[in-house]
């Protein structure tokens, strides 16, 4: 199916490619992007980079292995490129309603530096000239960038300024198709899904620096000094038992033998040598109990911030009108497909699994098999060149008993001519 925009949707029949399911989805689609025949007319390739040859293109393909070949997505070519392309949307306002984003990428590349997001924008956009520099109101996607760097964007637009989330997410590496999906509410509660699963969810209130925070700790309180946060304290009602002081804390060893050869008038009276007493318990204290007037640790009190002011349309966007993929690649190879953009998570929750879900297991053994054809490719490449490398040794040896044969024959020619000038 191509872009879908606009209208209530009460029922809407999709046929399930694969499974031959029908799914039953209720809710608004305000834009869907399979790919498929005719998706040229839809998106617009920016020139941003094409005169410095910095830019990179876009191939309609399902990649080097799929679990549906007639599946197509958009993957990025040429290396160490920028790559930016976009697509105008029906002009949508979350306010009042849930937004989701949702978009399905497989990096079959070895990406070491690069991204993968996607970014909606508000406002006009020369979509020829969009860019890094186009502003933005969402952007959402993986980052990938040597071992180190594995992270998942979610950055929201908030009165001009880009904010991105506090948490550190992380994406998935694997080159497997991954579906990452957004959700956003009126209540400004979020979830972050990845194939499906809740990764993440909180509240733009505590998980963006947007706003300044509704409590803060209150700096000028004091522990009151009747607070009593000694969990355990001395039995009062405790006895020392009688004799207890008087317990030695070394006793002679009674096994201790003067030896035979001791004498006490040299080397004086015989002392069996001391051992610690079993019985000394050290200096007697009174056992602990619990504390009867326990208030637990003290803890700064948290009130109300004084410069928090809020603001009932955090979660709402500017004016949604334009998505587009604009990300920088070392190495490109990367498959963008399935981009959603509804009101209703339960619909895309369905479309995921009509699209990804239905393909993945065929997706894996399509993987393992071009691993195996890859790597018999490389060892069949590696035999090649060290049988190539052989026969570029025997060659330089050849070469080297020629220039010998050649010595030797200079050495006996002129000792020949020595031998004449001798006789003459």
């Amino acid at each position: 199916m191509g872009s879908r925009s606009g209208g209530r949707e009460r029922l809407t029949l999709r046929f399930v490619a694969l499974s031959s399911l029908l799914l039953l989805a209720a809710g608004e689609v305000i834009f869907e992007e399979r790919f498929e025949d005719g998706w040229e007319s839809r998106w617009v390739k920016s020139d941003w980079k094409r005169s410095e040859g910095k830019a990179g293109t876009f191939k309609h393909t399902a990649g080097r292995y799929s679990g549906d070949p007639d599946d197509k997505g958009i993957q990025t070519t040429l290396d160490a490129r920028h790559f930016a392309i976009s697509a105008k949307i029906p002009e949508f306002s979350n306010k009042g309603r849930t937004l989701v984003v949702q978009y399905s990428i497989k990096f079959e590349q070895d990406i070491e530096c690069g991204g993968g997001y996607i970014k909606l924008m508000s406002g006009y956009v020369n979509q020829k000239k969009f860019s890094g520099d186009t502003p933005y109101s969402l952007m959402f996607g993986p980052d990938i960038c040597g071992t180190q760097t594995k992270k998942l964007h979610l950055i929201l637009s908030y009165q001009g300024q880009n904010y991105p989330i506090k948490k550190d997410l992380q994406c998935e590496t694997d080159k497997l198709t991954h579906v990452y999906t957004f959700i956003l509410r009126p209540d400004a509660s979020y979830s972050i899904l990845v194939d499906n699963r809740e990764r993440e969810s909180g509240s733009m209130y505590t998980d963006w620096d947007i706003l300044p925070p509704r409590k803060i700790k209150d700096v000028n309180a004091k522990k009151p000094k009747d607070w009593d946060d000694r969990e355990y304290i001395e039995d009062p009602d405790a006895v020392k038992p009688e004799g207890y002081d008087s317990i030695p804390k070394e006793i002679p060893d009674l096994k201790d033998k003067k030896p035979d050869t001791w004498d006490d008038d040299d080397d004086g009276i015989w002392k069996p040598r001391m051992i610690p007493n079993p019985e000394y318990k050290g200096p007697w204290k009174r056992k602990k109990i619990k504390n009867p007037n326990y208030k637990g640790k003290w803890k700064i009190p948290w009130i109300d911030n004084p410069e928090f002011e809020d603001d009932p349309d955090l979660y709402v966007l500017k004016p949604l009108k334009y998505i587009g993929i604009e990300v920088w690649q070392v190495k490109a190879g990367s498959v963008f497909d399935n981009i959603l953009i509804c009101d209703d998570p339960e619909y895309a929750r369905k479309a995921a699994e009509e699209t990804w879900g239905a393909n993945r297991e065929a997706e894996k053994d399509a993987f393992e098999e071009a691993e195996k054809e890859r790597k018999a490719r490389e060892d069949k490449e590696a035999e090649r060149a060290r049988e190539e490398g052989e026969q570029r040794r025997r060659e330089r040896g050849d070469r080297h008993r020629g220039r010998d044969y050649k010595d030797r024959y200079k050495r006996r020619y002129r000792d020949h001519w020595d031998d004449y000038h001798d006789e003459l």
